[in-house]
């Protein structure tokens, strides 16, 4: 952790201000056909458009400059962190993509309810996180049909929301540590009680925390956290009623 300071509310709302513009933009580069859609599930749209709305962000055409630059990262190039900086704010800023239903649009269903992928996942942590100049960026987007083209649909912004990155992680890894979880490694790898483990801490057996499994028929007591970071499932209030206007209850 770079820095005892917290981003403040004030500074987080200059950044939703300096943001808002993104509303309504659609991404008119990233066209899908409606006739393929209901053949398409909306899993398959983030996997699609995720990467490239990230990269575009940055080189809208007929936007307010928003003021958000590619970041050069401190991850390596795949999965830098952060995604962004805006340099008139003197921030940070990391990206997370919600995708929203369309309710005029048919789409093919996922045989059990979906669960947003989007996630602060371990790669993001208190070690690398600059509490007073980072913060995550939350973009709700939607399929809508595209302005010039009556056979397409394109990504379309109708909601953003700005948290402290600092508030986020530690929510994320209270929670982790609430329910029995741990770290292997210096915030490495997150691990959660296996069938196993559960069974000998209700037994007030002692627990090996030397080593931990992928799979549960490994046998060990922890195993690693295939579901950490969900935003979904991050104790935040601020964070939580974002995703709730439009994913639903958690």
């Amino acid at each position: 952790m770079t820095s005892d300071s917290r981003i403040s509310p004030e500074k987080l709302e200059e950044l939703r201000e300096a943001v808002l513009p993104l509303v309504g933009v659609q991404f008119t580069s990233l066209l899908l056909p409606a006739l393929a859609l209901p053949d398409i599930e909306p899993s398959q749209v983030g996997t699609i458009v995720g990467t490239l709305m990230d990269a575009l962000i940055p080189h809208l055409d007929g936007v307010a400059d928003v003021g958000l630059t590619k970041h050069e990262g401190t991850l390596g190039d795949r999965e830098g962190y952060p995604d962004y900086r805006h340099d008139t704010l003197g921030l940070r800023v990391e990206l997370k993509l919600i995708f929203v239903d369309n309710p005029n649009i048919r789409m093919k269903k996922p045989p059990t309810p979906r669960e947003p992928s989007a996630r602060l996942t371990q790669k993001v942590t208190v070690k690398n996180v600059n509490p007073a100049i980072d913060a995550m960026l939350c973009i709700a987007y939607q399929l809508q049909a595209a302005a010039d083209r009556s056979d397409s649909v394109t990504p379309t912004v109708i909601d953003l929301g700005v948290f402290s990155m600092i508030e986020l992680v530690q929510a994320r890894d209270k929670r982790l540590i609430d329910s029995g979880g741990r770290w292997f490694g210096d915030y490495e790898t997150p691990c959660i009680l296996s069938q196993i483990g559960r069974r000998k801490k209700q037994e007030g057996l002692p627990l090996d925390t030397t080593t931990y499994g992928r799979k549960a028929a490994e046998g060990k007591d922890y195993n690693e956290d295939t579901n950490f970071g969900k935003l979904k499932r991050i104790p935040h209030s601020q964070l939580d009623a974002f995703l709730h206007r439009h994913t639903g209850g958690s």
